[in-house]
């Protein structure tokens, strides 16, 4: 594999136009984690998958390092898939934690992976392409909006802007 600015651009489109699998698995996904968790998830659509597939692969540095796993995952295939169990999931377990952003959503991707993962098989592509799409919706499901805790500030901050800007002055 090489990875080029025109086999980054090729990735992009693959995962941009993947939005008819990835967008529904993503919508499963809230509506059982919403279930489960007994709060209400907002479904996406696939203006706002695409949109955020974009502002992933605008970023150079994390781009190059998508397109390398999605190209890895879409190849991977391991006769009986069985033996080959560890490298897919650790493969996409990684690239939904890339997508989903910086911690505690990395985390929070990470583990939706496995999730997405156990719902989604696909009998006619190689055995990493399930493992692909089901990183694709736990990535990009945690990094959109929907999720109510998500939505406003953490009650949780010891700082807020003006006392981090006070601090700044006084010191």
């Amino acid at each position: 594999m090489e990875l080029t600015p025109e086999a980054v651009a090729a990735e992009y489109r693959w995962v941009h136009e993947r939005a008819s699998v990835v967008v529904p698995l993503v919508n499963a996904v809230r509506a059982d984690l919403g279930e489960l968790f007994s709060t209400d998830v907002y479904s996406i659509t696939t203006e706002q998958y695409r949109s955020a597939v974009d502002d992933v692969f605008a970023d150079g540095d994390l781009a190059v390092n998508v397109a390398g796993l999605v190209g890895l995952l879409r190849d991977l295939d391991v006769a009986g898939d069985y033996p080959g169990f560890v490298v897919d999931e650790l493969l996409g377990r990684e690239l939904a934690g890339m997508l989903a952003g910086n911690q505690p959503l990395r985390l929070l991707g990470e583990a939706t992976f496995h999730y997405a993962d156990v719902t989604h098989h696909l009998d006619d592509e190689v055995a990493g392409v399930d493992d692909l799409d089901a990183a694709l919706a736990a990535g990009f499901q945690t990094r959109l909006p929907g999720w109510p805790w998500t939505e406003g500030d953490s009650p949780f901050a010891a700082v807020g802007p003006d006392d981090a800007e006070n601090a700044t002055d006084s010191g």
